[in-house]
């Protein structure tokens, strides 16, 4: 049984924490995210230290409690640190430029592909095959990096695609005569 949602949060010096009913809202220099917290939870925010209880009567309380605990400690992270995602490019000819929100990608196919990337996300080139998608809700992060690596998947005989930095890529042996 995970026992994520008896752990506290704490609040980092430089962010705001405040809790109107059922939103909670955590301001920092790296934004603002809001939250609406489940009916079978409660949060209390003590000074430095955010804690969730929930009620034992209810039968999936304790699950809710421990997604609002991650939550929480996510947009806490995310306004104070931020998320980042790093992809690779691999394969001959496959490029990566960025203008503006604008990411065009050279994958193999007969035309580039364009992705618009997302207001609150940023994406930088370090060089032509390496992306890093950045921000602060780590799960808009992770979706924008998903979808720009659902443009050319890794397959598995030459590992050609785009993939997540530290992803390993199981590779099969080519069709012997």
């Amino acid at each position: 049984m995970s026992r994520v949602a008896n752990a506290a949060v704490n609040i980092p010096g430089g962010v705001d924490v405040k809790l109107d009913g059922i939103t909670m809202t955590v301001k920092g220099k790296g934004g603002q995210l809001t939250y609406k917290i489940h009916k079978d939870v409660s949060v209390d925010i003590n000074g430095n230290v955010i804690q969730v209880k929930w009620n034992d009567a209810i039968k999936n309380a304790k699950a809710q409690a421990g997604t609002t605990r991650a939550s929480i400690n996510n947009m806490v992270t995310g306004v104070s640190e931020g998320f980042e995602k790093k992809l690779t490019l691999i394969g001959v000819g496959y490029r990566a430029q960025i203008k503006g929100n604008l990411l065009t990608l050279a994958l193999g196919f007969s035309n580039p592909v364009q992705y618009q990337v997302p207001e609150g996300i940023t994406v930088e080139a370090t060089s032509q095959t390496e992306l890093i998608v950045k921000g602060n809700d780590k799960q808009r992060v992770g979706q924008v990096a998903s979808e720009i690596r659902a443009f050319r998947p890794p397959e598995p005989y030459k590992g050609k695609g785009v993939r997540y930095t530290d992803e390993y890529v199981a590779r099969k042996e080519a069709k012997k005569k």
